[in-house]
């Protein structure tokens, strides 16, 4: 492991993208160099870090002190002794060229020693177009003549100091409990947000935590360009909230060998964590992972027949296509239900007596009705007794000792998403789904999706087994890849259920919903972070609306700019529910309708899924009520949540000239105002949405 991490990153090298030599040559060629100095302040102007003769650190945004200075860095050896003391040796200053891959600015690198035996390197990186972000490199070198034996190591770990209003946090980790994303720290609040498997079925996520007080907020994470098994913990302290990067696998480091931490990313800012996310979709964009071009049918709204559940007939959802039609629905999506069993994918002949030949015809009765047809599916999952477990028992991941990775949902097992049989078959099945049966998209769903566990499946001759974890963004690009070669325009989401989203996985989905939400707050909260992560149009579905707050909550979907979608059923709810239907069930009755027409129809008016979100002018933990804003053609939209509100709102954002106010769910004028007078007085319960369109000429 040790041998390939120095063999995948140099020091300085790495930072740039190419190697020591080239790199070098591109620096300024009298680097600014202070022998043994006793300290180093490196800022770029926003954040600053301040490091003493230890390489203890300090962070401040602006001036302010963010953290106490403190051992950011520690290594814990096997035998149970912490490093944290470097003697700070030498320090210089390098010129980043504008050709850098992340642009111009300035390179810090700075030397310390442990006594004889460990050497340490740290090269912090500032850019310009970045300002409040570090980029991290970090090396430590055994100088001694015996090896040396790290369990864990640290880094970037800081402490933000506490404020009286308290302290809010965005973890990017998985749970199997599927907890909110964003939550406020209180007292005990201690979560590790380790970014491997937390349950059998339940793993992954974005590799960044961010914590946030009203004036400033740290952010830390890595950038490497596949997922590593580190953690990010987050816990309340008594004078603040600490966070930072950990990992704890083993490496011997003989004489003279080194180990190389991921590198890590690293922001002072303002405002709540929206601004720090952003960043990393950039950052990461220009290390070669981005969401892909989004195809115009992704924004379009959606009805699922999950209403009907895995005992619909062909008849109920034929049967629903006109009433979603005329409601303003344009996805039509088949869910769980049309197999046999999750593995073998046989067609269930009782429903689909011909097999593809009839999915081929229920794709094209969709078609017929107007609308596009979506296909549910759930690879990397075989159940137990199925033909493919029983022909292809190498397909499984296995554990360190021989033990299946378990899907809970379906009963089923982990297939390994690094081995490339596995790869072939699913990418067969979605050149059936795609180009047999005609569907014009796929719906990948399951918790299982997001991360899987180190394989040990001996049959697969992994490297190492932790290929499993790191490949499995190369399985969702190639069927991904597959899918558009056939179909340029398909729609491909992936709904990893109550996950918190794999970033490396979404260069392969060109649609993401709220995937399985427990509340209007996660609604609104995982809108508001794929619209940082995807980009401020990002294609983000609300979810069934049916699984809000009330069973109605559209506001939500549409304040934060989300896709609305439906699980309705109609004319009745199904005789067969496999689960207990909820009171008064899905059936749309006519008083229903109403609102469900008023809520899409205005959502196809706006399209406000397509606009731009304006994630950075609200913060989200403390700004109350709770407020979001979108931008498109010169209009703001706004959305404000509380339980009861009587008192000012303010609209932020606007830009010069008079606005004319209006509530369009009721057509209710709210008053004119302009970007320098934009409070004014609102009574709400639960939502209140404000349009602003500019005012031309002289108009009262």
């Amino acid at each position: 492991m040790l041998d390939r991490a120095v063999s995948r990153r140099g020091t300085i090298a790495t930072l740039l993208g190419g190697s020591a030599v080239m790199m070098f040559a591109t620096l300024s060629p009298r680097p600014t160099l202070a022998a043994a100095p006793a300290s180093a302040t490196l800022s770029d102007g926003t954040i600053s870090i301040d490091i003493d003769g230890s390489m203890h650190s300090r962070i401040a945004l602006r001036g302010k002190p963010l953290t106490d200075m403190e051992a950011s860095d520690t290594l814990r050896l096997a035998g149970g002794e912490t490093i944290d003391r470097f003697i700070l040796l030498d320090h210089e200053t390098h010129a980043l060229p504008a050709s850098a891959p992340h642009g111009a600015g300035t390179l810090h690198r700075l030397r310390g020693a442990a006594g004889a035996d460990l050497e340490k390197t740290v090269e912090i990186a500032f850019h310009d177009r970045y300002p409040g972000l570090a980029l991290i490199d970090t090396r430590y070198r055994n100088t001694g003549k015996a090896a040396v034996s790290v369990a864990r190591w640290r880094a970037a770990s800081h402490q933000l100091l506490a404020h009286p209003a308290g302290a809010w946090t965005f973890a990017g980790a998985s749970f199997p409990d599927r907890r909110d994303w964003v939550q406020p720290v209180k007292a005990g609040f201690d979560q590790h947000n380790f970014m491997g498997m937390n349950g059998s079925d339940y793993g992954g996520g974005t590799p960044i935590a961010v914590v946030w007080r009203p004036d400033a907020g740290l952010a830390v994470g890595h950038i490497e360009t596949v997922p590593r098994l580190v953690s990010l913990p987050v816990a309340h302290r008594p004078h603040g909230t600490a966070l930072g990067i950990e990992g704890d696998q083993p490496a011997l480091l003989k004489p003279g060998e080194a180990l190389t931490l991921p590198r890590v990313f690293l922001m002072a800012h303002e405002g709540d964590y929206f601004r720090p996310l952003n960043t990393y979709r950039k950052v990461m964009a220009e290390r070669g992972l981005a969401a892909p071009d989004i195809p115009e049918s992704s924004y379009a709204p959606i009805w699922c027949a999950w209403g009907y559940e895995r005992n619909f007939t062909t008849a109920q959802v034929y049967g629903t296509l006109p009433k979603a039609k005329a409601v303003g629905l344009e996805w039509v999506v088949l869910d769980d239900g049309w197999q046999t069993s999750e593995g073998d994918w046989k067609i269930d002949r009782t429903k689909f007596p011909r097999g593809g030949a009839d999915l081929k015809a229920f794709a094209d009765t969709v078609k017929q009705a107007g609308m596009k047809p979506r296909l549910w599916f759930a690879p990397l999952a075989a159940d137990p007794g199925t033909d493919l477990l029983r022909d292809h028992a190498d397909m499984l991941l296995l554990g360190k000792d021989g033990q299946r990775q378990k899907v809970t949902w379906w009963d089923s097992y982990t297939l390994c998403p690094a081995y490339a049989p596995v790869v072939e078959y699913f990418k067969g099945h979605v050149r059936r789904m795609i180009g047999d049966w005609g569907f014009e998209g796929i719906k990948f769903d399951g918790q299982h999706l997001n991360g899987v566990a180190p394989c040990y499946n001996p049959a697969h001759h992994h490297a190492r087994p932790e290929e499993s974890f790191e490949k499995l963004q190369d399985f969702w690009k190639a069927m991904y890849d597959t899918a558009l070669a056939i179909n340029p325009q398909a729609v491909i989401e992936i709904c990893p259920c109550g996950d918190s989203f794999a970033f490396h996985n979404m260069p392969a989905m060109n649609n993401t919903p709220a995937s399985d939400p427990e509340s209007s707050w996660q609604v609104r909260s995982k809108g508001k972070t794929f619209k940082a992560l995807m980009g401020p149009s990002a294609p983000f579905s609300s979810d069934h609306v049916e699984l809000s707050d009330g069973g109605d909550d559209f506001a939500s979907g549409y304040g934060v700019g989300a896709i609305p979608s439906t699980k309705f059923t109609w004319p009745k709810d199904t005789d067969k529910p496999t689960d207990p239907l909820p009171p008064g069930g899905f059936v749309l009755t006519p008083e229903k309708e109403a609102v469900w027409r008023q809520w899409v129809a205005l959502y196809n008016k706006n399209q406000l899924a397509k606009a731009s979100y304006r994630g950075a002018l609200y913060d989200i933990g403390f700004d109350k009520p709770e407020a979001h804003a979108i931008e498109a053609n010169g209009a703001m939209h706004y959305a404000f949540f509380a339980d009861r509100w009587d008192g000012p709102i303010t609209l932020r954002g606007l830009g010069k000239g008079r606005y004319r106010l209006t509530d369009p769910i009721n057509g209710r004028g709210l008053g004119i105002v302009t970007a320098d007078a934009a409070t004014i007085p609102a009574r709400f319960t639960h939502a209140l949405i404000v349009e602003a369109v500019p005012m031309t000429g002289g108009a009262a």
